[in-house]
């Protein structure tokens, strides 16, 4: 996957190659005003628009304007915002508002918001009446580069993160760049954690361009961002149509996700934004990599600066007095577990990353350097 990086000017849409399951990755600016998206919805007698607090004020109305030309009722669900709701009782809002509205199996569901909307939407689109269509329109950057695209959908429990869902692929993704200029610094931060995470999995051309380009990215300049998306949807593409369902090379994906996914949980769903966790998780497994001799200690300061250079945090919280006991305890909710053994997503060498086994006794070590 690997390859020069440069930033592309064209326009087309990047491709999910999943036979029927094909389908549309827009990116640009202005996209929730333009026409030619919105051409790929599929038809129905209905569309129900999932948003939160805090984006629906900011772009429902015009996401209802341009369906209701398409659609004869649009309806519209706000959920509250934030991680700790992304559960039962706020996915059953959803499906009061669907069934209350009559909605039949043909009615699509479009999650606009970044990705506690996308994945709670997504799972109530896999499930209502076993399965209706639904379409992405992520406005963080976080849910932009990773949560819309591929078709995970999920809700967290009490005890493990997104233990609860279902793929299901979306009909068409949007990725209107204008949304991120309303995105909290804090936010934009999170989702350059999995931006930067792109790089030491697949392509370290795209790894040097981000080092390079940083400061235009934190300040937002349109091409930086476009670049960036792009590239991310690009490699995840590519992923996600060799395996779907994370039998084998889709796990590479979760690479600091492990540890990161525990943070959230101990922490509480919410203290940490998912991608602030990911971003200090991507330290314990590059540092994990490197006692497992896949990567050395120079590539593991150089990740380390440029997500410390990014705003996220690189030492992990304490979660306990017996504190890599608690994160071993958590992290064995993972549904990369076997058989009720850890597995890890690691770095064979910079730009390549795979799914390994590693002992308990050096997984705390790991913690124990790792942590605040």
């Amino acid at each position: 996957m690997a390859a020069t990086f440069a930033v592309a000017t064209q326009a087309e849409p990047v491709r999910i190659e999943l036979a029927e399951r094909s389908y549309p990755i827009f990116i640009g600016a202005g996209l929730l005003r333009a026409p030619e998206p919105w051409a790929w919805l599929p038809q129905a007698a209905a569309a129900v628009i999932v948003s939160n607090v805090t984006v629906a004020p900011l772009y429902a109305q015009r996401l209802q304007a341009r369906l209701r030309g398409r659609y004869p009722a649009v309806h519209t669900v706000v959920l509250p915002d934030g991680e700790q709701h992304k559960n039962w009782s706020t996915l059953n809002r959803i499906f009061d508002t669907l069934l209350q509205q009559h909605c039949d199996r043909k009615t699509v569901l479009i999650a606009l918001g970044g990705g506690v909307v996308g994945d709670i939407t997504g799972f109530a689109a896999a499930s209502y009446m076993r399965g209706v269509p639904y379409v992405q329109v992520p406005t963080t950057l976080l849910a932009q580069v990773d949560s819309s695209v591929g078709g995970k959908t999920a809700i967290n429990h009490p005890l493990g993160k997104n233990m609860i869902g279902a793929f299901h692929q979306p009909r068409l993704v949007v990725c209107d760049l204008d949304t991120l200029r309303s995105l909290p610094a804090r936010e934009l931060s999170a989702g350059l954690a999995e931006v930067i995470k792109y790089g030491p999995i697949a392509d370290m051309a795209f790894f040097d361009w981000i080092e390079a380009n940083l400061d235009a990215l934190v300040a937002r300049v349109p091409t930086a961002l476009a670049g960036a998306v792009r590239r991310c949807c690009e490699i995840k593409a590519a992923v996600v149509g060799r395996d779907e369902r994370e039998s084998g090379l889709r796990a590479i994906l979760n690479f600091g996700h492990t540890f990161g996914h525990a943070i959230e949980a101990g922490l509480g769903y919410g203290e940490w934004l998912h991608g602030e966790a990911v971003g200090c998780g991507m330290v314990m497994a590059a540092t994990l990599s490197q006692r497992l001799g896949g990567v050395d200690a120079a590539f593991v300061q150089r990740l380390t600066r440029l997500l410390r250079a990014a705003g996220l945090p690189v030492k992990g919280p304490r979660l306990a007095d017996n504190n890599a006991g608690r994160y071993l305890e958590l992290m064995r909710v993972d549904k990369k577990a076997d058989g009720g053994k850890l597995r890890y997503v690691v770095l064979e060498q910079p730009g390549r990353a795979a799914l390994r086994d590693a002992p308990d006794a050096l997984v705390r070590e790991v913690i124990d350097a790792c942590c605040a």
